[in-house]
């Protein structure tokens, strides 16, 4: 059994800490950029949302970052069941008339007078010490299937069941790809790795079934151009934008597409926006910084003094990355459209608060692993 105790002395990882402040810097910047339009049409001011962004979700989060690199990431083993209990009440408690609040047809948020917060987005972070935590603990019955891997997909159905309640499809695929993700790494038997994907593949179909629209959306994806001005919308204004940016871009500031004509500017399709005004080469300066990211993840996964920081630093690099991945490859037609956030870039506080302290995590790992 692994010391849940240990003394820190190892240097910050100030490399990896350097990469996350320019994601923060220039998903700010874009930020602003992006929302000037939105932010003047609602509050008679460019300023309101980049402001509320930063105040909320940068400064919070950095509080939150510099306080989750000093705690011993041995802690939040602790607490797990406290957190798995928490974090399922408050996924439910968004469907309630009383804490939840509901936008575009979704019940996501929790709000608390001018507060509001989304569980869904600290479902990844819980789910990803669920996970580690487990895998150390029966990592030698792992792929015994009532006593190793049963547990945590039964947890993982229940974290995505409510997500899926609210609904949000795309951040339930996020955590299912994240689980799935860490369970491979875990080293999963084989047969146990695809008969899950065959399942959730199943599922998924079940669910676009079910839902007239994603079956549209996935029908978009394949043929873009069979619906311009109805489902096809979002898309065709997409591309239009990252194509008009060309290789050097409008110029910051001066996208066309964000003046009402590419939906959801500074949530899923900012990368549209970005790109449009910065063009190709300058947008390249983004998925740098997240390949240079996940780099940096994996070789503090790698250096974990134990098996729990490593199933964490792999899980939270996962989280950031595959989400990256997903939001990006949408944004230029490789993937259907899922409204999933691009991480430091697009708006929603809860989001950035959380990335933020999870970079806090990863840093006191790779502390500890410093000094191991």
């Amino acid at each position: 059994m692994f010391k849940t105790k240990r003394k820190i002395k190892g240097d910050f990882n100030w490399p990896m800490f350097t990469t996350t402040m320019f994601l923060l810097a220039y998903g700010l910047t874009a930020l602003y950029s992006a929302s000037t339009v939105q932010s003047f049409q609602n509050y008679g001011t460019t300023t309101y949302y980049i402001y509320h962004q930063m105040l909320y979700g940068g400064a919070l989060g950095l509080v939150a970052l510099y306080i989750f690199s000093r705690i011993d990431y041995h802690f939040w083993q602790k607490q797990l069941p406290i957190m798995v209990i928490g974090t399922l009440l408050l996924l439910a408690l968004v469907k309630t008339g009383s804490f939840g609040y509901a936008a575009g047809g979704a019940a996501r948020w929790l709000k608390l007078g001018p507060l509001s917060f989304q569980p869904s987005e600290l479902a990844k972070l819980v789910i990803v010490f669920y996970i580690a935590s487990w895998v150390e603990k029966k990592r030698d019955e792992l792929n015994d299937f009532y006593f190793g891997l049963l547990p945590s997909v039964v947890i993982i159905i229940l974290f995505a069941g409510l997500i899926l309640w609210q609904p949000d499809l795309g951040t339930m695929l996020v955590l299912i790809a994240l689980s799935f993700g860490m369970l491979f790494a875990a080293g999963i038997d084989w047969k146990y790795f695809f008969w899950g994907i065959v399942s959730a593949g199943l599922a998924l179909y079940g669910f676009i079934k079910l839902e007239p629209y994603r079956a549209r959306r996935l029908t978009t994806f394949l043929n873009p151009s069979i619906d311009p001005q109805g489902i096809s919308y979002h898309i065709n204004q997409a591309l239009l934008a990252i194509g008009s940016g060309k290789l050097w871009g409008y110029g910051y500031g001066l996208s066309r597409q964000k003046h009402n004509y590419l939906p959801e500017v500074m949530n899923d399709s900012i990368f549209a926006v970005t790109a449009e005004e910065l063009g190709f080469f300058r947008v390249l300066v983004i998925l740098a910084l997240f390949l240079l990211f996940a780099f940096q993840g994996f070789g503090i996964a790698k250096r974990a003094p134990d098996m729990f920081g490593k199933m964490v630093a792999l899980g939270i690099t996962f989280w950031i990355v595959i989400q990256a991945a997903i939001n990006i490859g949408a944004m230029v037609d490789l993937l259907p459209l899922t409204g999933i956030p691009l991480p430091f870039f697009s708006y929603g506080s809860t989001s950035l608060l959380l990335n933020l302290a999870a970079v806090g995590i990863l840093l006191n790992i790779s502390r500890q692993s410093a000094s191991a």
